[in-house]
C-alpha cells in the first residue's frame, strides 16, 4: 500500500486541528509539516494541549522549497484570500493540493470580488480545480492535482437537494434554504459576534442575500442537473459549538408518495458510505452526526402544500471541512474511501 507524506497550511485553526486529529488515525498518511505563519515557532501543543504526548511538532512558516522536499500533498485550512496566492507555487513543485478555504470553488474570477471581497490572483487555475463533493465528483477527484473542498453549508445543502433535482421531483426555482450553524464555523480568531455573551441564548440571522456560499451552491446545481437556479438562502448562528442543519423547502412538480421519494434517495446514495438517508418519519439532529463524517438526510412530503421538505445535517468541521478533505485525499490516492474516517458519531 502506498503511504503519503502530508502537510497542513493553517494548522492552528479549528479545521487544521481537526485535520491533525483525523490524520493521526489514518493508516496510510503521515503528517510531516505543520504551517502557521501567525504562530510560527510555537509547539502545536501550545495551541492545542489535547495533542500532548500524541504528536510533538512545531508550527513552521511557509517555505515552498523546504515543503516540496518533505511532502507530497498539502491541505490548506487558511482564511479566504490566502490559498489562491500560494497553491500555484505548490502545484508547480508537483505537490497535490486540497483547499478547504474556498479560493478555488468558483470558476469565475469576478465572483470572488463580489462574493468574497478579494481579487483572485491566479484565475487561470480556477478551471483546473475539481470541486470536491466526493459523492458526485469521484472520478474527477481521483485524477486531480487541485481539489476545491466544498464549503460546510454547500455540502449539507447539495447532498440534500441534488437527488430531488436529478429525479425532477421539484421545481428548481422554488428552493428556500434555512441554514443553522454552530459557532466553530466562524473560526478561532476572536470576533465580537462569536463571543460567548453574544452567542449564548441567542439566534442570529446573518449575510442575508449575500452569503459567499450562494454562488457555490448554484454553480454545483447547474453542474449536476443543468438547471440555472436562484436560491433563497439564509444562515443563522446558533449557540452550539459544532453542527449544521439545513432545512430545505421545495415545491413538488411530480406526484409521488414519500415512499417513492425516499426510495429514490436511497438508490442515489446506496454506494455512499457517508450519506445516511433516515427511515421515513425519522428526522436527523446535529448531535447525531457530531464528530463524524456522516451527512444524515430526512425527508417529508407535505401533501397539503405539495412541498418536499428536506433536512440535512453534518458536523461542519468534519464532513463540512476536514473529514471531506481526507475523503478526497483517499480518492486521489486510490485508497478505501473511508480510510481514517470510519468512526461513529460522538453522543451525547
Amino acid at each position: 500500500m502506498k503511504y503519503v507524506k502530508v502537510g497542513i497550511v493553517g494548522a492552528n485553526g479549528y479545521s487544521g486541528a481537526e485535520l491533525i486529529r483525523l490524520l493521526l488515525q489514518h493508516p496510510y498518511a503521515s503528517i510531516e509539516v505543520l504551517i502557521s505563519n501567525s504562530t510560527t515557532g510555537s509547539l502545536l501543543t501550545e495551541q492545542y494541549p489535547q495533542f500532548q504526548d500524541i504528536i510533538h511538532m512545531k508550527l513552521d512558516t511557509f517555505n515552498i522549497n523546504e515543503i516540496a522536499s518533505r511532502v507530497e500533498l498539502l491541505f490548506f485550512a487558511t482564511p479566504s484570500g490566502v490559498a489562491n496566492k500560494i497553491i500555484p507555487l505548490c502545484l508547480e513543485k508537483g505537490i497535490k493540493c486540497i483547499d478547504l478555504s474556498g479560493d478555488f470553488r468558483l470558476r469565475n474570477g469576478d465572483d470572488y470580488v463580489h462574493w468574497y471581497g478579494f481579487e483572485h490572483e491566479n484565475v487561470e487555475y480556477l478551471s483546473k480545480a475539481v470541486y470536491g463533493l466526493a459523492e458526485y465528483n469521484e472520478e474527477k477527484i481521483r485524477n486531480s492535482q487541485l481539489i476545491a473542498n466544498p464549503g460546510c453549508f454547500p455540502t449539507a445543502t447539495l447532498l440534500g437537494l441534488l437527488p430531488a433535482l436529478q429525479g425532477e421531483w421539484i421545481d428548481p426555482n422554488s428552493i428556500i434554504i434555512d441554514g443553522k450553524t454552530g459557532v466553530s464555523g466562524a473560526g478561532r480568531k476572536p470576533k465580537v459576534g462569536s463571543l460567548f455573551s453574544e452567542v449564548n441564548e441567542n439566534v442570529n440571522a446573518y449575510k442575508i442575500g449575500h452569503h459567499q456560499h450562494i454562488p457555490e451552491i448554484e454553480q454545483s446545481i447547474f453542474d449536476v442537473t443543468g438547471n440555472k437556479v436562484n436560491i433563497s438562502f439564509t444562515t443563522h448562528l446558533i449557540p452550539m459549538t459544532r453542527g449544521i442543519m439545513c432545512t430545505m423547502y421545495t415545491k413538488l412538480v411530480k406526484k409521488g408518495t414519500i415512499d417513492e421519494v425516499h426510495q429514490y434517495y436511497e438508490d442515489i446514495f446506496k454506494d455512499s458510505e457517508f450519506v445516511r438517508v433516515r427511515p421515513i418519519g425519522n428526522i436527523p439532529a446535529t448531535k447525531e452526526v457530531y464528530g463524524s463524517n456522516y451527512c444524515d438526510i430526512g425527508l417529508y412530503v407535505d401533501e397539503r402544500t405539495d412541498r418536499l421538505i428536506i433536512v440535512s445535517v453534518i458536523d461542519n468541521l468534519v464532513k463540512g471541512a476536514s473529514g471531506q478533505a481526507i475523503q478526497n485525499m483517499n480518492l486521489v490516492n486510490g485508497w478505501d474511501r473511508s480510510a481514517g474516517l470510519a468512526s461513529a458519531p460522538i453522543f451525547p
